[in-house]
């Protein structure tokens, strides 16, 4: 399991909402360029990017930034955030971004979905925000009538690789995770690689993830426990390499 930062982009500046909350929004760095070299100095192996800007608009809005920290580091950059167009995925792909991650219109257009999947195979990861097995969508803002673990199946028989389930309701908690919410998922998305999101909090919460021996669990999401300095990341990233 590896450990992936999280830099979420807002107005060109990396903030962190709680649970999804625009209103919530607290900024901790004018420079994600910086945020982004000192988590690949402390050892990530992934870099997490979020524009919340284009989840909210539908397309992107923070390009210009992501170039930069792809420029800036030697790890990859998954990135999440208004795309919602073939255009828009293979305009980030072509900048650089390792996978482009496809949320909104995962869950409502199965087609373009499967499209993208045939076209750009691994390159395409899926993530599910869920409200406990509910599903929101258009950065968070409405919700979808499907549940977690159904549209899981459904992105698993269309060939995605990478599917990143975020639990919104522990997101920005700093409350640890929910294990029987995270076992749920590892159960849905069976096959494929998993990254699990929301309440990743302190050292304690990898240590569940790892004793929970799951083959498909591939990584975990940390954002606001690194930046409130409630988790370490080199620790973290020794505690999930460890054999147990």
């Amino acid at each position: 399991m590896i450990i992936i930062p999280a830099i979420d982009l807002r107005y060109k500046k990396v903030v962190r909402l709680t649970q999804g909350d625009f209103a919530r929004e607290k900024s901790y760095s004018d420079n994600p360029v910086d945020v982004a070299k000192k988590w690949q100095d402390e050892g990530a192996e992934f870099i997490h990017v979020v524009d919340l800007d284009g989840a909210l608009a539908g397309e992107p809005k923070n390009l210009d930034v992501v170039e930069k920290i792809i420029s800036a580091i030697k790890v990859p950059v998954q990135l999440g955030g208004g795309l919602r167009t073939r255009n828009d995925v293979a305009g980030v792909l072509a900048k650089g971004v390792t996978r482009a991650i496809i949320g909104t219109k995962a869950c409502t257009d199965a087609g373009f979905t499967k499209a993208l999947v045939d076209e750009f195979k691994e390159k395409i990861a899926v993530s599910i925000d869920a409200a406990g097995m509910g599903v929101v969508a258009a950065g968070w803002g409405i919700e979808v009538p499907k549940v977690a673990n159904q549209l899981a199946e459904e992105m698993k028989n269309m060939g995605v690789k990478t599917i990143i389930f975020t639990n919104t309701i522990q997101d920005g908690m700093l409350k640890g995770i929910d294990a029987k919410w995270v076992e749920d998922m590892l159960d849905a998305a069976a096959g494929t690689n998993v990254i699990i999101a929301g309440g990743v909090s302190a050292i304690e919460d990898i240590k569940k993830l790892k004793e929970m021996k799951r083959p498909n669990l591939y990584g975990a999401i940390a954002g606001k426990a690194l930046y409130e300095g409630t988790m370490d990341l080199k620790e973290a990233i020794k505690v999930a390499g460890e054999k147990t």
